[in-house]
């Protein structure tokens, strides 16, 4: 396609695409499969692995290539076994096979592949598989690499790489320090393919957090490794990012990618945009598949839900559109109660009369669910296919509820629609016009977190408006809000991150057993029971906890200079471009006269980081040591340059006290503990912003008594301490 017709609007097309079959790629595209979304729920818990079934089915029956999955293959970051178990089911029953595959692999098939095992990267090039059709993915945010084991940051689609299921692309390698950050990009290696005279260029970055792709492609510091005639080759990339603007770098900008980009398909955005769209002043496409299951009762995810057929030839593409039958049908719809009361009369006095006529809305809004659903069906049955048994469909009926003082329970008024719908406990959704929030010397005053206005969130639930929000802003701002008296505020931080993001359902509690051992020690290293008064008590844990956060910083700065010394000399020089990403260094091939023989070899990739051992006391510098690394194994005309170092990173102990001399035990005289006074503690906890009281501090408060007291040194984990208990939040997507 040329940057005229682009520019002009025209859809792409494949002219002589009959006429020259052997040169043409088919691929089924599809993005955000979210595997395992609500497989509790009686209802909707088998939704998500069908519709995957489906997909799976149509690339069997359009006889496709290969397939394309542009992030968020899983719902969740650790995939029950039940979710993995028919997921490698449906991969192996669909996706292996005698037929052979069509297209040939120019690249090294060793490039990305499993460290300290011999099989290929690329799952067809292993003589022990019989792959009919490849499956090449990049993680989303919801699938991400996690950890810092032996074999570094691992995902569940790690798991499904090594079983020879799925090939996974866009694994990249960030930068270990905040130094390092500044000097270093983000580097981006194809796979190469071909078809008879077709080459495809496949570029995969998996997701990232958007300000870091923002910064990195603001910086015109995103390095494509291209062959030297990129501009005779189709180039794809697979992107999993945020395209709405949430924030002024929350998002990527469509324009900032390099003109050698074909097409992008753009994962993470859950409407279904699936028909290229061409690019103000750029002469690629960008195409948005969407999700193939709603995970959020929004207006963008009640579009019809497709997967496509795209076809290669040359440089020319064509992409087809195939709707999903196995998607439960969705409507929504919104209602503002004064201007019924208003065009039609509606008393917004009476209670009974507006639950009547929202009753009477929503059985219309199943009604018209039910026709999209034969209608759908009937089409299949046109294209020769088998008729579906119907589903129960989702409804959201949004009600603007200002100015009305009173309003039925939404879960009672559900509860008639039992049988009818999948989602009757959700299906009423009040929300009134926006007012300015009441805030008092730069401090939150509110029950419930205040979120940021966004015009996308105005008709949501605060469920739904809460699965939006960013962990670390929203701890962020409740930090703010509150003094921690005991506990560190970064570490908490951390700790919260991973329960709420990584389901680590035990960070929280691991974080603070582990601090309050630490205080205990702090505390007895003073010797004996002594008298003090309460001042003298706040002054002796204030420095136990400014103690704590002082060890927490060296503890980060000692990490970073270990594991920057640690990585070597193996870091990549960025080479300038005028365009916005630098595209000028060539890929070594291993495909003949497809790549120049002179070319420089490509910077080796980044090594797996290595678990190093317990860490040495407090006093004894910390020491990596580096491990030789064997080689891969070489193929074709392959140049890769070896590392002779592994990059090592500590990883602290949760005993790394134990080594420590244990401290005089207390005398056995009366005392009390040094905590403050038992509260009652309410049915269920929650999250608010309110700010500390001024002057004396809480727990001051609560250990106030006339006079000066016994103490005896000792804290415990004990219902005298507050408990913050989070309960965690499906993320729908970072729409």
């Amino acid at each position: 396609m040329s940057d005229d017709d682009a520019a002009a609007g025209a859809l792409p097309g494949i002219r002589n695409r009959d006429e020259f079959p052997d040169d043409t790629i088919r691929i089924m595209l599809a993005t955000d499969n979210h595997i395992g979304y609500m497989e509790r729920d009686p209802v909707r818990g088998q939704d998500s692995i069908n519709t995957f079934r489906e997909i799976l089915q149509l690339a069997v029956k359009h006889d496709v290539d290969f397939i394309l999955l542009a992030g968020d293959l899983f719902h969740e970051n650790k995939p029950s076994r039940d979710c993995l178990y028919k997921t490698i089911a449906l991969l192996r029953e669909y996706t292996l096979g005698d037929k052979p595959v069509q297209v040939e692999l120019l690249s090294d098939p060793d490039e990305g592949k499993a460290d300290g095992f011999s099989f290929p990267a690329v799952n067809y090039e292993d003589p022990n598989f019989n792959v009919s059709i490849p499956v090449f993915s990049i993680h989303g945010n919801h699938d991400d690499p996690q950890g810092a084991g032996s074999e570094g940051a691992l995902c569940a689609l790690d798991v499904l790489s090594v079983t020879g299921l799925i090939n996974y692309m866009g694994k990249i390698d960030l930068p270990v320090s905040d130094a390092e950050a500044t000097s270093t990009g983000i580097a981006v290696r194809p796979i190469l393919l071909r078809k008879g005279n077709t080459h495809l260029g496949l570029y995969g970055i998996g997701n990232v957090k958007d300000q870091r792709m923002h910064f990195e492609l603001r910086s015109n510091r995103v390095r494509m490794y291209m062959p030297r005639d990129k501009q005779t080759w189709f180039n794809i990339m697979l992107l999993h990012q945020n395209r709405v603007k949430h924030g002024p770098q929350e998002f990527v900008p469509e324009g900032l990618f390099d003109d050698s980009i074909d097409l992008v398909v753009w994962g993470h955005e859950h409407d279904c945009r699936i028909v290229p769209e061409p690019v103000a002043g750029k002469g690629y496409y960008i195409t948005q598949p969407g999700s193939s299951v709603a995970t959020s009762l929004a207006d963008g995810e009640a579009l019809e839900k497709h997967v496509a057929l795209l076809q290669i030839q040359g440089k020319e593409f064509e992409m087809t559109p195939i709707p999903l039958r196995t998607v439960r049908p969705f409507v929504i719809e919104s209602v503002v109660l004064s201007e019924l009361a208003e065009e039609e009369g509606l008393n917004l006095g009476d209670q009974m009369e507006i639950t009547k006529f929202l009753k009477n809305k929503v059985n219309m809004l199943i009604a018209q669910a039910n026709e999209q659903w034969e209608e759908r069906n009937a089409r299949a049955i046109e294209d020769g296919d088998e008729a579906l048994e119907p589903m129960l469909p989702l409804v959201r009926l949004k009600v603007d509820t200002t100015g009305v003082s009173e309003m039925s329970n939404p879960i009672r008024f559900g509860q008639e629609f039992q049988g009818r719908i999948a989602n009757p406990r959700d299906v009423l959704v009040f929300h009134r016009a926006k007012k300015s929030a009441a805030r008092n010397g730069g401090k939150v005053q509110a029950e419930e977190p205040e979120l940021e206005d966004d015009p996308a969130e105005a008709d949501m639930t605060s469920a739904e408006k809460l699965a939006r929000v960013r962990v670390a802003g929203l701890v962020k701002k409740y930090l703010e809000a509150q003094q921690l008296q005991l506990l560190g505020e970064m570490e908490m931080s951390d700790a919260i991150a991973m329960f709420v993001e990584k389901d680590d359902t035990h960070a929280i509690q691991t974080y603070v057993t582990k601090a309050f051992k630490k205080l205990t020690k702090s505390a007895q290293a003073t010797g004996e029971d002594e008298e003090m008064g309460e001042d003298e008590l706040d002054e002796m844990l204030a420095k136990a906890k400014a103690e704590q956060d002082k060890a927490y910083a060296d503890k980060v700065k000692e990490n970073q200079a270990a594991r920057a010394k640690a990585k070597g000399k193996g870091k990549a020089v960025a080479s300038d471009s005028d365009d916005s990403m630098m595209v000028d260094e060539p890929v070594g091939g291993g495909g003949g006269s497809d790549f120049d023989d002179d070319s420089e070899p490509a910077p080796a990739p980044k090594k797996k980081t290595t678990a190093a051992a317990k860490k040495a006391p407090a006093k004894a510098p910390a020491k990596a040591k580096a491990a030789p690394k064997k080689a891969p194994a070489k193929r074709g005309k392959k140049a890769v340059s070896d590392s002779d170092d592994d990059e090592v990173i500590e990883i602290d102990d949760d005993d790394d006290d134990s080594d420590e001399p244990p401290a005089k035990p207390a005398k056995k005289t009366a005392a009390k503990k040094a905590a403050p006074v038992k509260k009652k503690a309410p049915a269920q906890s929650q999250l608010t912003f309110a700010p500390a009281a001024t002057g004396r501090s809480s727990r001051a408060a609560a250990t106030k008594a006339r006079g000066k007291m016994v103490v005896r040194l000792h804290l415990s984990l004990h219902a005298n301490f507050p408990v913050l208990t989070l309960s965690q939040v499906d993320d729908d997507s970072d729409d």
